[in-house]
């Protein structure tokens, strides 16, 4: 039976990376925001919660709304009032008959101005002050508490705001969509069965490594903004830039936070299949080293102090079979637990017979009984 000397064994502090953690970028805009999508740590920030213009990055959430209520090969008649929206636009008339695909060409890519409003119409049966509640609706669902719309397209208007960190929740909530996933990363496409060719205005596609989108956006009151996500080896980085001055500063300071953002996160080797305790067995036994049974592989932040915990008891009693469970090693960031691996016995060892027993306890008698007279 095992003894009840159950304990933790080591408790090490360990840094997960040799190299000191690089402060943030500071970019020149009036908001920023970066987060990792795949475990919620935010990076840096500044005014993340600050209600400010987004420009075209509405067109994520008008596209999510519009394909609760549109099927891809719908094809819409554009309205009068949608094919009058002006700047960033795709060729479209009054009564053209176009597939919502092509207008989420449009709006996602070309960030086109009238596909959006065409989408929204299409989807409201011209009730466009209801598409933008619906907007508002699925705002207040998902918790951007900075965010009102009032047009599909991200124009200037009072109160159409978000906040940085409401952009980068809305971008991972349309990112899940397969379809915006596809279009998004495309830097050009045809529409209308290619009679027209949309073109990106998200410089840094095919610029900056693993880059996956997603939406830029500029208006005189909103400046030059965009959101954009790159995808590491398990992990993907999610930074936000709000109220840029020029395009060019914006791509600068994006690129520059995306590349800070991954480098802050590495791939290790947490546990490997090694020996990390020793248990203690009776009748003058050697112990028995405990090896971890399979590794553990976790993306870690770099510079970050780890625990790691090896829970085994001090002694078990006898017999023990080799791949015996006894015990385990567990690895922790703070409270949070990245992982756990069973700790086994590395070899067999049998209990001895009434002989050797009885060996040993005379052997044990015979010492004590010299230590009273020595």
């Amino acid at each position: 039976m095992r003894r009840l000397l159950c304990a933790v064994v080591a408790a090490l502090a360990w840094t997960a990376s040799a190299h000191a953690a690089v402060a943030s970028p500071i970019p020149n805009a009036r908001a920023y925001y970066v987060v990792n999508a795949s475990n919620g740590e935010v990076l840096a920030a500044h005014d993340a919660h600050v209600e400010l213009p987004i420009a075209s990055i509405t067109k994520l959430m008008t596209v999510i709304v519009a394909l609760q209520h549109l099927k891809l090969d719908d094809e819409v008649t554009v309205s009068g009032s949608a094919a009058q929206v002006g700047e960033s636009s795709i060729p479209l008339v009054r009564g053209q008959r176009i597939t919502v695909r092509d207008l989420l060409k449009g709006a996602l890519i070309q960030s086109a101005n009238n596909a959006a409003d065409a989408l929204a119409d299409a989807a409201s049966g011209g009730n466009v002050g209801r598409f933008v509640a619906w907007m508002n609706a699925r705002a207040r669902a998902l918790g951007l508490h900075h965010t009102h719309f009032e047009r599909p397209d991200g124009l200037d208007a009072p109160g159409h705001v978000s906040s940085a960190r409401d952009v980068a929740v809305l971008a991972q909530v349309a990112m899940h969509s397969r379809l915006v996933r596809e279009l998004v990363g495309e830097r050009t496409d045809t529409i209308e069965g290619g009679r027209f060719v949309v073109h990106t205005w998200n410089d840094l596609l095919g610029l900056v490594p693993g880059m996956i989108g997603v939406k830029t956006g500029h208006t005189n009151d909103a400046g030059w903004c965009q959101v954009a996500a790159v995808r590491a080896n398990g992990y993907t980085i999610y930074a936000v830039i709000l109220g840029s001055p020029t395009r060019a500063q914006r791509n600068e300071d994006l690129q520059r936070l995306l590349t800070w953002g991954v480098s802050q996160y590495h791939t290790s080797t947490l546990v490997r299949r090694a020996v990390y305790a020793h248990v203690g067995l009776g009748y003058g036994k050697a112990p028995v080293a405990l090896v971890a049974r399979g590794t553990l592989v976790r993306v870690v932040r770099a510079g970050r102090p780890l625990v790691e915990r090896v829970i085994a008891p001090s002694a078990v009693s006898l017999p023990v079979v080799r791949g015996q469970r006894l015990g385990r090693i567990e690895l922790w960031d703070g409270h949070k637990l990245l992982g756990t691996r069973p700790l086994l016995a590395a070899r067999s060892v049998s209990r001895p017979g009434f002989g050797g027993r009885l060996r040993w306890y005379a052997t044990r008698t015979g010492h004590h009984l010299l230590g009273l007279f020595t």
